[in-house]
């Protein structure tokens, strides 16, 4: 049994769709980020940070979305939503999740808090921000059409879901991912799934649901 405790649209989603892919006994625990119980001192206790997500393990907490994703995916090989360690798409796909997290989720951050990073440059930092997420769409438009229809090829895994939530924080963006065609459609596939139905149901999400 896991325990999640998340913010609905958050950095969980991607650890909240990974549960449901699995098919993994969880309960979801909400964390009420406008009226800042993540910097209450129970909250502090389990994540330092202040953070979503938490994952309990074991009755363990644990953070770090795509660690979580990569640590869920291994922890239960079944669901196949990652290569095995001696399979030739091993390589691609902790490249495709580093890449992710290092290069494309902190854009968003400065993104959505640009003066967290510089107060008095704050529409810089968001024009620098687009134009290096837009940069990223281009790099996985690219990879798709060449390598598709998922990042690894013809197997789907957690890499696709950790797109997919970073794809729809860009909803509200001048340019938003779905305007790449490969992307789309990769989209479009994903949240054919059943999971994204139940995720958006669990997390009450109508936007981009």
């Amino acid at each position: 049994m896991y325990t999640l405790y998340y913010a609905p649209g958050s950095a969980n989603l991607l650890v909240h769709l990974a549960l449901l892919e699995i098919g993994a006994p969880h309960t979801l625990k909400r964390v009420d980020l406008d009226a800042g119980e993540q910097r209450s001192a129970a909250y502090l206790a389990i994540n330092p940070n202040g953070v979503v997500p938490t994952l309990v393990i074991d009755g363990v907490p644990h953070g770090e979305a795509a660690a979580l994703a990569m640590l869920l995916a291994e922890r239960h090989p079944e669901a196949a939503l990652a290569p095995a360690p001696a399979s030739p798409l091993r390589a691609d796909y902790l490249q495709w999740m580093f890449y992710l997290a290092n290069s494309l989720q902190p854009l968003f951050r400065q993104w959505f808090y640009p003066g967290d990073h510089l107060p008095e440059g704050a529409d810089t930092i968001r024009l620098a921000a687009r134009a290096g997420i837009e940069k990223c769409w281009s790099k996985l438009d690219s990879h798709l059409a060449a390598h598709g229809p998922y990042l690894l090829g013809d197997t789907f895994g957690v890499v696709d879901l950790y797109t997919l939530m970073l794809m729809r924080w860009s909803r509200n963006m001048p340019r938003p991912a779905t305007e790449w065609p490969q992307l789309a459609a990769l989209a479009a596939r994903l949240k054919a799934r059943p999971s994204w139905k139940r995720v958006c149901d669990a997390e009450g999400l109508v936007e981009w649901a």
